[in-house]
């Protein structure tokens, strides 16, 4: 087996997707999922959660760690479409950083534009 490590980044895009789906603010976020503002905005700058947080954010979100986990098994998540997509597309070791950011952009666009609100 090799390195297994966690992808913060991905796993912060996929947090702002989740985010954005229920229309909240960072604020929110920190104030619903009892992580504070700053290690949001240190997750923002690319660090690491702590173990506490990141906890609480995967049980915020309905995200899957396993997601994240990078040589670990892929599970299927119980979340936003659209956060398991970006999940999926940033997890992807075909497409740079720039691509799946892209895909995922038109992907949400294309989302927004035909949903259904319920």
């Amino acid at each position: 087996m090799g390195k297994v490590e966690f992808n913060a980044e991905a796993f912060y895009a996929a947090l702002d997707s989740q985010r954005q789906s229920k229309k909240l603010t960072w604020k929110q976020v920190a104030a619903e999922s009892g992580v504070s503002a700053s290690t949001l905005t240190r997750m923002a700058q690319g660090k690491r959660p702590d173990v506490d947080s990141l906890a609480a954010l995967l049980d915020w979100s309905g995200l899957k760690a396993e997601l994240f986990v990078q040589g670990g098994q892929k599970t299927q998540a119980e979340s936003d479409p659209l956060a398991q997509i970006t999940a999926y597309l940033r997890a992807d070791r075909h497409l740079t950083p720039e691509g799946s950011a892209a895909i995922e952009a038109i992907v949400k666009a294309a989302y927004e534009k035909l949903r259904k609100d319920s």
